[in-house]
């Protein structure tokens, strides 16, 4: 922290001017930024030791050069990082936030965006304090630049929805999550989907976890949702 007070703050934007202009209101605040260009650039800079124990809140751009920030907020919470995040888009729909929610998101701030506004939303989730992370099992590892999951030297290829709903149950670990959470996750432009098509998506991720000589398992808790054990 750079003054008593200060916070820590993830930024992750690839607009390099709403980038200087964020940063620069956060330090003129009193806030220290800790800044990465993209998804991957992200998953490195917030989820090594010091970031996972030492930043407050996380400013995340949905539309990322190399993933999906809704992709890239569930990996980081798979990895560990339960900074409370807001979610910078264009895209203001309804069923666009919604689906900002569902893939782990505290708040979301449409561009363009007043600054002033921005600063009071970080301050504001910053106050909350840090949750205690739970550990993921298994050590798995999402990577959403290439829609991979990995585990113990293996990986495998997810297609988007396959990494969507798998990072919705992943990055709440000990957790049984709801179905409804998982298809909202997992098709974020709010398509209508049948039962049939949810469960078909699960037989397929359980034999990828099983391809990858997983420790865990994708476990249905009927009339609930998922969890991993």
């Amino acid at each position: 922290m750079t003054q008593a007070g200060g916070l820590t703050v993830g930024v992750v934007e690839d607009d390099p001017v709403i980038r200087r202009v964020v940063v620069g209101a956060l330090e003129l605040a009193g806030h220290r930024a800790l800044v990465a260009h993209d998804g991957g650039e992200a998953l490195s800079r917030l989820t090594d030791a010091a970031a996972l124990t030492g930043v407050d809140v996380v400013v995340l751009d949905i539309g990322l050069p190399d993933a999906d920030g809704r992709d890239v907020c569930q990996a980081l919470r798979t990895a560990g990082q339960v900074a409370p995040v807001i979610f910078l888009t264009a895209l203001g729909a309804v069923h666009d936030r919604l689906s900002g929610f569902s893939a782990g998101a505290d708040d979301y701030l449409a561009k363009p965006f007043d600054v002033k506004e921005l600063l009071a939303r970080v301050e504001a989730l910053g106050r909350r304090g840090r949750l205690v992370a739970p550990q993921t099992p298994g050590d798995l590892v999402l990577d959403p630049a290439r829609h991979a999951l990995a585990c113990g030297g293996r990986s495998v290829s997810l297609t988007p929805t396959e990494f969507r709903m798998l990072a919705a149950i992943t990055s709440r670990p000990g957790e049984v999550v709801r179905r409804r959470a998982v298809v909202a996750a997992a098709w974020p432009d709010g398509a209508i989907v049948s039962e049939n098509t949810v469960d078909s998506y699960v037989r397929r991720l359980r034999a990828k976890l099983e391809e990858i000589a997983s420790p865990v398992r994708l476990h249905t808790v009927r009339g609930v949702g998922y969890e991993l054990r």
